[in-house]
């Protein structure tokens, strides 16, 4: 069967359902001229041309030839089925520095730890009591501040700051335990305990290292941000 059709819009991935009778009016008559090739951008390859009446009209099987496409006929009903257009892949989008929503998180959970820390070291310092119930309203509120800036993580940095931000929770969480454990143990801590003890001045230094991060926009492994084993 050699059907032609007048115009057609082709649109990659779908089906175009041609009524015989159409292409029947649209066929040109004998003595229609040789009006060209036609190409189509993204195939090889062209299909014939023939003009009639100020009209280019294209063979409907060659068309379905240059595109790689196919025909399906069922009585007076042709179907031309047009090929997938492949998926382009993504360009790979370079993510560097620390986005917006992880620095505000990431923010926030420090000035938690920041505050949990501060707290600690007050009491043993000055010899006033602790509750329990504080420490642990902390210790919440600070897994809480770490899931939302997980959350957040989106660039490499983030992904990186989530895993430093997670290990200050663990020493923090370390050194809060000590405490309680000391209350417990004495009825007064010495007021320079802390002034030597190794993870209190890792939490420090990391929450130093954490502001320079956030205020250079870059993440920095620094041995200090690291879980301590001890």
């Amino acid at each position: 069967m050699n059907t032609t059709i007048a115009a057609m819009t082709v649109v990659l991935g779908a089906s175009i359902a041609i009524s015989a009778g159409s292409l029947a009016q649209a066929m040109p008559p004998s003595g229609s001229q040789h009006g060209g090739t036609l190409s189509v951008k993204g195939y090889t390859g062209t299909a014939p041309l023939v003009q009639m009446n100020g009209r280019s009209y294209v063979d409907l099987e060659a068309l379905a030839r240059l595109i790689e496409g196919s025909l399906a006929y069922t009585q007076d009903h042709v179907t031309l089925t047009l090929p997938s257009a492949p998926a382009e892949a993504p360009s790979a989008e370079v993510k560097q520095g620390f986005s917006k929503p992880f620095l505000r998180a990431g923010i926030e959970e420090m000035a938690v730890i920041r505050e949990w820390r501060t707290a600690i070291v007050n009491a043993v310092e000055n010899n006033y009591p602790l509750s329990e119930g504080w420490v642990s309203t902390h210790r919440r509120l600070a897994d809480t501040n770490l899931k939302l800036a997980a959350t957040a993580a989106s660039t490499d940095d983030d992904h990186s700051g989530v895993a430093v931000l997670t290990a200050e929770f663990k020493n923090m969480q370390k050194l809060s335990d000590w405490f309680l454990q000391q209350r417990q143990q004495a009825t007064c801590i010495p007021a320079d305990a802390l002034d030597n003890n190794a993870l209190n001045q890792q939490i420090l230094a990391c929450s130093q290292s954490m502001a320079a991060m956030a205020s250079n926009n870059a993440f920095v492994d620094d041995a200090n941000c690291h879980e301590s084993q001890n």
